[in-house]
């Protein structure tokens, strides 16, 4: 994937998430992540008040979103209409669920915007991310978002490595993109739309769109 494949608008389809104001002001989607927090405030203040509940501050839940009594839910989180938080879910902050997206048992999400209709529906983790619209994680499939080293993340495109400037990037998962059960999405990891990574597969770096990631170094074009 090269460096112009990685923009917001190759990527994304703006027009199935709340957060498309943010999104429209810049050009990668890994320059979003600082200001996620931001947003989630200015977003939830103007939200219709017949249609969110504001059960804490900084917290603004559509009254047709299912929310299991045992989920947690920590400030700054809007989470969309028909939007389903199922047992033991863990929302830490700074997230946006979208519309009919589900949050499964015993996933953590943490910094993140999930596009409507995205699933990540069992023991996933999420941190520093972007899903896509109807992106789906397979069962405990996760975002890694520090590297070992605790160096700052570099974007690796074919045409030269980006520098981001920041610490913690997990992956930009585009529309319709599947990724496998068991699998590893190492930090700064870009996968273009309508892509499948297979089950167990550690993905570092960047996949095409249309794209089957089978293993580091074999990669297929989708039919």
């Amino acid at each position: 994937m090269k460096q112009s494949q990685m923009k917001i608008s190759d990527l994304f389809s703006l027009e199935h998430t709340m957060a498309k104001p943010l999104l429209e002001q810049y050009v990668y989607p890994w320059e979003v992540l600082p200001h996620i927090s931001e947003f989630i405030y200015e977003l939830g203040a103007k939200l219709p008040k017949g249609e969110y509940v504001n059960p804490h501050e900084g917290i603004w839940i559509h009254k047709t979103a299912k929310i299991a009594p045992t989920a947690g839910i920590i400030a700054p989180v809007i989470i969309g209409p028909c939007a389903e938080v199922r047992h033991c879910a863990y929302i830490r902050g700074k997230v946006i669920v979208g519309a009919n997206a589900v949050v499964g048992n015993s996933t953590e999400l943490k910094n993140v915007i999930l596009f409507d209709y995205v699933q990540v529906p069992h023991y996933n983790y999420v941190g520093d991310s972007i899903l896509g619209y109807r992106a789906h994680m397979g069962a405990g499939s996760i975002t890694s978002n520090v590297k070992s080293d605790k160096k700052l993340v570099f974007i690796h495109a074919e045409d030269g490595d980006i520098e981001t400037g920041l610490k913690k990037i997990g992956a930009m998962l585009g529309d319709g993109v599947e990724i496998g059960c068991g699998s590893v999405l190492n930090p700064g990891t870009m996968i273009g739309r309508e892509s499948i990574v297979y089950p167990l597969s550690s993905v570092r770096g960047c996949v095409d769109a249309k794209s089957i990631y089978k293993k580091q170094g074999e990669i297929t074009g989708r039919e």
